[in-house]
Parts: structure tokens; sequence; C-alpha cells
């Protein structure tokens, strides 16, 4: 084993699209930055999450909308290999050549390899035996997300089970899949494998589907499921778990069958996902040296800097945080915090690049005197952050619902419409449903929150969560005038219901 040592400005530990933008943003002054990575550059969004996920979706949708479009002549399925295909494509055959790149190109330095912290701002990146010492002038941003967090009980951990990483990168489709789960990864690969042609059985523990969505958002989701043939069983909980020659065999108990009581079932399947969590990966990298727990997420101030540690010089991002689990989330938080980096650290205040070009704003007094919504704090994480879930049909929120509105001690006022009775509507499809539901702050007039589900509502979100971060009161936004007909006018609608 040999050593070496590297010194950085900044060190960022996870290439992932978080990781990226911050190390991309803190070197905008001149810093130098070093991208620590010991799997694919690009991250779980870009090989097992975001980019897959959605490429096994996509097709699915288009049939959809097509066979649901009046006048439109659908007769073929769903093409397996083409869909497969498509997403190894997306992909780029799990090969980092093209991510790599853009970090050189962004006159960054990839480190590959294993790092653990060995003292402040002081690490070993470990890679094929070989030891690089690696220490950091300024600051360490963390940004090494998540890792499935597959439960030890009822034996699921011995049969092999997939996380999300197996079945987004999935080269053949079984023909039984279980999923394990309610949430979005859950619903969203029953939605694909249902697509592909698998016979999935959806084992939810709780009593309904999306349970941080509102509860329509849910109960939607589920009866579409069932419609396709899709099982999906509440109050189910896998208690013993098998694996042979014929597949998975799992004992499943139902806390309240038909029958009443409780009851037990075999459910039978070529594969089973386990999709009921993801825990921050903070395990191994030696974080018990700062006085930190590993394992558990990286508590952050708006700022992202991590609590608990002296000297200012730790940050955070993304999953490993807790605050946010979404790669868009993430990425906001990583430009929130490179701006702070490369504020707090500017090289320019310390005399040694007098002639460089700082970006507009960018300065070591404003982010000392920054407050809420400023470039150099996350304030969206509070209470606007945005969610998509791509199944069929989508659902869509942003901010606070309405029970979490409540128990904020809000006086709020619920909003409803159905989409389909809008005219954009019935051009769309025959049978085009949907619903959208905003909750009110009376006190003040403004959106706090918006849940949207239907065919493509995806897109009409970020209206919500510019109305949502932008505290619009209602009585101005009223004078945006919806085009005609679009899906949009939606929100015609809504403020008309509340007498405006």
């Amino acid at each position: 084993m040999s050593s070496e040592v590297q010194e950085f400005d900044v060190v960022v530990l996870g290439a992932g699209a978080v990781g990226e933008n911050a190390a991309d943003r803190a070197s905008r002054t001149g810093l130098s930055v070093a991208l620590v990575e010991s799997q694919l550059v690009g991250g779980e969004c870009s090989y097992w999450a975001c980019m897959p996920s959605k490429a096994l979706l996509r097709a699915g949708d288009a049939l959809a909308a097509a066979r649901d479009a009046p006048g439109a002549a659908v007769t073929d399925g769903v093409d397996v290999a083409a869909v497969l295909a498509h997403r190894d494509e997306v992909t780029s055959h799990w090969d980092d050549a093209g991510q790599v790149a853009w970090v050189e190109g962004a006159g960054l330095t990839l480190l590959r390899g294993q790092a653990r912290f060995t003292g402040p701002r002081e690490l070993v990146v470990t890679r094929e035996d070989v030891d690089t010492r690696v220490v950091a002038r300024h600051a360490v941003v963390v940004a090494t997300g998540s890792a499935a967090d597959v439960p030890r009980a009822g034996g699921l951990t011995g049969v092999r089970p997939w996380t999300s990483r197996e079945a987004t990168s999935a080269h053949t489709v079984p023909s039984r899949l279980a999923v394990v789960g309610g949430g979005v990864v859950a619903v969203e690969m029953a939605t694909a494998f249902a697509d592909l042609g698998s016979a999935v059985t959806v084992l939810v523990r709780g009593d309904r589907l999306l349970p941080r969505a509102e509860p329509f958002a849910g109960e939607a989701l589920a009866r579409a499921l069932t419609e396709r043939g899709v099982r999906v069983a509440f109050g189910a909980s896998v208690v013993e778990a098998s694996r042979d020659e014929d597949g998975v065999h799992l004992t499943v108990e139902h806390a309240a069958p038909e029958g009443g009581g409780a009851g037990l079932e075999q459910v039978d399947a070529d594969e089973v996902l386990v999709a009921t969590g993801r825990r921050p990966s903070t395990d191994d990298l030696g974080l018990e040296v700062l006085g930190l727990t590993p394992g558990d997420a990286l508590e952050v101030d708006d700022a992202l800097q991590v609590r608990g540690v002296e000297g200012g010089w730790l940050f955070a991002v993304g999953d490993v945080t807790g605050r946010t689990g979404t790669t868009h989330q993430g990425k906001y938080d990583a430009r929130v915090v490179g701006d702070v980096v490369a504020a707090r650290f500017d090289p320019r205040a310390e005399g040694t690049e007098p002639g460089r070009q700082v970006p507009r704003g960018l300065s070591r007094g404003g982010e000392a005197a920054a407050g809420p919504w400023s470039r150099y704090r996350a304030t969206a994480d509070a209470a606007a952050v945005p969610q998509v879930v791509f199944t069929r049909p989508q659902v869509a929120w942003v901010g606070r619902t309405e029970e979490e509105a409540r128990r904020d001690g809000l006086d709020v006022a619920v909003l409803g419409y159905d989409l389909g009775s809008l005219a954009a509507a019935s051009v769309t499809g025959e049978h085009y449903e949907g619903r959208v539901q905003v909750v009110v702050d009376r006190a003040r007039d403004v959106l706090v929150g918006a849940t949207f589900v239907g065919p493509d509502v995806a897109d009409m979100l970020h209206a919500a969560t510019v109305a949502v971060v932008g505290e619009v009161p209602l009585d101005r936004l009223w004078h945006a005038v919806p085009s005609y007909p679009t899906l949009s006018e939606v929100w015609l609608r809504l403020l008309e219901s509340d007498g405006r």
C-alpha cells in the first residue's frame, strides 16, 4: 500500500448530480475543487433512479395517451426489448465516460475511491489498496446520497431481493413481481413492470399509497393500478420469505382481511422488489473521528453547514442530510452550498487572485448577512418542496398538505376542481380524469400547497411552485390569465370556486 498527499481548497464527497453541482458552483471564484467518487460519476439519478425509471415508464404513458386520443388508431402494445434498449441508451450503458469528461471540462479534479475522514478537513481516499491522503484547505461537502434500506424482519434480506437499482437496471422482465412498499419507488416500478407484462402484486404495510401526499392522490392511484390488473394489498406485512428454483415465496400477514381479524397468505413471485425506504450513506465515512454517528443523517442548517462540528468547514447536501429526497431539491441545495462556500472562502478576499471575475451578486459580506430566500440559504427545503410521481395517473405536489398545514397551526381553506370538467380535457382524451387541490393560508391569502393528479400533470406543477415560493396573493393570482383551451384553466376555476 502506497500513499501520497493532495491538497485542494474544497473537497466534495460524492460525484452524483448533487455533488457535481456543488463542486461546480464552489469553483466559480477560483477555488480548487476535488470530487471523490467510489462508483459511477453521475450517481444514482443517472444510472439507477430518475433517468432509467422514466425511460421504463415512457412507452406505457405514450401508448395510453395515444389510445385515449379520439381518432388515434393504436393496436400494438409495448415493445419490451425496445424499452429496455432505450433505458440502456439513457444510462449510457452504465458507462460514466461522458460524465467524467464534464467534470474535467469544468476544471474539477476527480479522485476515484472510497473516502474516510481521518480528522478535521483531512481524509484518506482508498482505491485498489492505494491510499491517497487528501487535505481540504477550507471546506468539505458531503454529498454521498442514500441507499435502499431493506428491513431485516421477515427474512427479506436472505432472498436476494431487488432494490431500486436492480429494478431499474433489469434486463429481463419477471412474469410475477411482488413489490413491498407503497411509496414513490414502489408505485413507479409497479406501473413500469405492469406495462412490460409482469403480473404485479403490491404489498403495502399501511392503509394507503403515497402516504406523504394528499389522501385523494393515493386513492386515485390505487384505483388506476387495480383497473390495470395490479393487485394492491393494504395492511400487508411480510413475516417470512424464502427462495427456491420456483422463485420467491412470501408469507404475508394481513391486518384486516375481508373475513375480519388477522390472516396469513402466501404470495409467490419470480422476483421481489423491496421499496420500503432509504437511509443516508454515511456508514463508512469515518464520521466518528468528527464526533458524529456513522449511519445517521447529517443535520445541517439552512446554509447546509453540518451542526455539531467546530470550525464551520463541514457541509452536506442532498439525501445525506435527511432534508430532501429528490434530485431536483438536492441540486437546489447544491447551488446554495456552492455559493456559500465560494463566498465564504473567496480567494480574492485573501488577495490571491485580484483579477478573477466573480459571478453576479456573489460576495463574502452578502453571505455573512444572508437571510431566508437569499441565494445563500436553502429556505425552500422547509415548506416549498416539489415532488412528481411518474405513475399513470401522474401525481405531483408542492408545499404542505392540508394535514401538514393544520398541524402547523394555519387557518386553511381547501379548494379543489376536477380536471375532467375542463374544456382541454375533452380534446385531450375521451376518458381524461384528474383532480387538483390547493391549500390556502387564509391569514395571508396565499397558496401554501397544491396537489395534482392526472395525465401529464407534472408539467403543471411549476406554476404552483412559483405561487408557493413567491407567496403570490390570490387576488393577484386572479390576474394571471390561463390560455384556452389548456389544463391550466384549472387555476381560474379554483379561484372562482373561492368566490373570486
